[in-house]
């Protein structure tokens, strides 16, 4: 039987949270190491792969025999290799479970008793983590639903199927309930839905159209970024199809089609064929990448940097199969001003710039 968290491809590898009789509260992990790994310490391997995982809460682990490599509990020294499995049971920090309703507007979409659609703005963080345990979309959500048994749960991600990076804009299905929860992430694991971005990318892309292939993992020189990595070594496979819909001169409007749903997906792809989105701090996007040398030209590129203070991108379409009436359905949102007013002020530029030579 397939859980319910194997579903979400897009999310860490965390498998079951489990809360003992006496109310204590465990964080089950199961990690299968890559093929081309090289021997590290388990404590620190871990570390790079878990998000929260500090050395010293991992080592505390290791030395209560919460750490399993291939069934025998290891000590936090030992030296991970191909193919190791490893199994961790480690104590949750309660505070990053309590979901915490808070009274936030939510532009809603769509909703009926199994689910809803949700038009997220950017700067909004999906859920509750490291360093944000309040005023999230998860915390909106407990809030509309306080009736729903759903979101009285410990569960940090109730009713969640995927989510959307926060500065990334655009449209989110919501579970009202384990059985419409389970089988849109069913749909989302078999690749059946349908998710369509809108991004300004530096450049002009030789093609109209492609696709970007290679496995996304984080980082391991810094574990706040994601990287793509040769098939057999690290990460995981992940797709991407691209069509260009507007040649804006040094940028580019591009369609971007999601075959799987990694981390940070788009903006790591398309940074690794040399057209990182406008304004990505995190990929190198918010940096003068293409055009001229001229002062005036600067300039006009950190009037936009100002214009959209985030990556470029937008979750624009989403579609996928009613859970329950087998309804194919299809929801779209217009640009976010922040972005429609950037491209408007790109199209001026290479209009001017045309007509001056």
């Amino acid at each position: 039987m397939i859980e319910e968290t194997d579903f979400i491809d897009d999310f860490e590898e965390i498998e079951d949270i489990e809360e003992t009789d006496d109310g204590a509260l465990f964080e089950h992990y199961n990690i299968i190491v890559d093929p081309g790994q090289t021997l590290l310490r388990i404590d620190r391997f871990l570390s790079n792969r878990l998000q929260n995982a500090t050395r010293s809460r991992l080592q505390a682990a290791a030395d209560e025999g919460k750490i399993l490599v291939n069934t025998v509990p290891v000590k936090s020294s030992y030296k991970v290799k191909p193919g190791d499995e490893i199994s961790i049971v480690m104590d949750y920090p309660r505070r990053e479970l309590k979901i915490i309703p808070e009274d936030m507007p939510l532009n809603i979409v769509y909703e009926d008793d199994h689910l809803l659609v949700v038009n997220k703005p950017a700067g909004l963080v999906v859920h509750p983590g490291h360093g944000n345990y309040s005023g999230t979309l998860v915390n909106a959500l407990a809030y509309h639903f306080q009736e729903l048994p759903l979101f009285h749960s410990d569960d940090p991600r109730p009713g969640l199927i995927h989510r959307i990076d926060k500065n990334t804009s655009g449209l989110l299905v919501i579970a009202k309930t384990v059985e419409a929860k389970v089988k849109l992430s069913l749909q989302f694991f078999e690749k059946t839905t349908k998710r369509r971005y809108v991004a300004l990318v530096w450049g002009d892309l030789a093609e109209n159209e492609g696709t970007i292939t290679g496995n996304i993992g984080r980082s391991l020189k810094n574990r706040q970024v994601f990287t793509v990595f040769p098939e057999a070594e690290h990460g995981k496979p992940a797709v991407t199809h691209y069509k260009v819909i507007e040649r804006l001169g040094y940028v580019n409007l591009v369609e971007c089609r999601l075959e799987t749903g990694r981390t940070h997906q788009i903006r790591v792809h398309m940074k690794h064929i040399g057209h990182p989105l406008f304004n990505d701090d995190n990929y190198g996007g918010d940096q003068v990448l293409r055009g001229t040398t001229f002062t005036k030209y600067k300039q006009f590129v950190k009037n936009c940097f100002e214009m959209i203070p985030r990556q470029a991108l937008h979750a624009q379409m989403l579609g996928f199969v009613h859970p329950f009436t087998g309804e194919e359905m299809v929801f779209e949102s217009e640009l976010p001003e922040d972005l429609a007013n950037v491209i408007v002020k790109w199209r001026n530029y290479l209009s001017n710039r045309v007509t001056s030579e």
